[in-house]
């Protein structure tokens, strides 16, 4: 009986598919191939190489970071809405410099005679007053340059903190809104004739949210109080300035905050689309009422 002494059939050596000069065995549990210590990386069953790791995380959607009250964003993010606010109400300043008729033009009136003789105001159908005096400010008189430059030094200070918390939108509706509610209660209470302007109205608006969302997130509020009180005594001690548009801003923006800050989680996205469209909604309904009481009979 004759013996086989061919010798054994030679097997080739496996080798890192990226290194093929290091001897390996062990296989890439999602393309098969064989990969070296450098080239392996941890997967939930065995080993995958760095292709596949790389292919896998693209179809990854990575998590947007929140604040605690839900907005996206980080700590570095620019405060764009709070300089760019800062910066209509500089251009509308320059722009009152130049003409007075700005002033006029845009200030906050129910009803009235302006100075070229024609009668104009909300009441007239110019509801813009509402907006565009927020952005306005006293160009002489008692307070003169001081009246811009204390505003935009609140809005500076405690604007982009409102903003980072809130969001850029949230925050924008909570600043317009509240200088529209100063606007919509001096409609309301003040008389016809009486006029204003300055973003006062939406700066209470802002500090009364940093109260309101301070106390919700633990925070120290002792000087935003401070600061309030310090306020409404100069609201309310110092002629000439219209308290209604300062507490119909603080109320507004107190109440939105209030909104933003206890709105579930759950229902947090409907809320903070809700809140701001029926305070609009509320205020726009108190200025028909007003509006129709100061219409002449027919």
């Amino acid at each position: 009986m004759s013996t086989d002494h061919s010798p054994a059939p030679e097997t080739s050596v496996p080798t890192c598919y990226r290194h093929p000069g290091r001897e390996t065995y062990v296989r890439c549990t999602r393309c098969d191939r064989y990969i070296c210590p450098e080239c392996m990386r941890d997967a939930a069953v065995g080993h995958q190489c760095v292709e596949c790791v790389a292919e896998g995380n693209r179809g990854i959607r990575k998590a947007v970071p929140r604040t605690v009250l839900g907005a996206r964003g980080s700590t570095s993010a620019v405060p764009v809405v709070s300089y760019t606010l800062i910066g209509a109400c500089i251009a509308m300043y320059l722009a009152e410099l130049a003409s007075w008729r700005v002033v006029w033009e845009f200030m906050m009136l129910g009803r009235g005679v302006l100075p070229d003789g024609s009668v104009g105001g909300v009441a007239e159908g110019e509801w813009y007053r509402l907006f565009t005096t927020m952005f306005l400010h006293q160009r002489g008189g008692t307070f003169g340059i001081t009246h811009i430059l204390f505003n935009m030094w609140a809005l500076w200070a405690v604007g982009p903190s409102l903003e980072q918390v809130l969001g850029r939108w949230r925050f924008l509706a909570l600043y317009v809104l509240s200088g529209l509610g100063g606007s919509v209660l001096l409609y309301l209470v003040g008389a016809p004739q009486d006029s204003a302007v300055g973003a006062s109205g939406a700066i209470f608006g802002l500090f009364g949210a940093f109260f309101v969302i301070g106390r919700r997130l633990g925070s120290p509020v002792g000087p935003i109080v401070f600061l309030l009180v310090i306020n409404l005594v100069i609201t309310f001690g110092v002629p000439n300035i219209s308290w209604q548009g300062h507490i119909g801003g603080l109320v507004v923006g107190a109440a939105l905050a209030a909104a933003y800050a206890y709105a579930p989680e759950a229902r947090r996205r409907v809320i903070n689309i809700a809140a701001p469209l029926l305070t609009f909604a509320l205020l726009a309904a108190l200025v028909m009422i007003r509006t129709a009481d100061l219409s002449p009979a027919a």
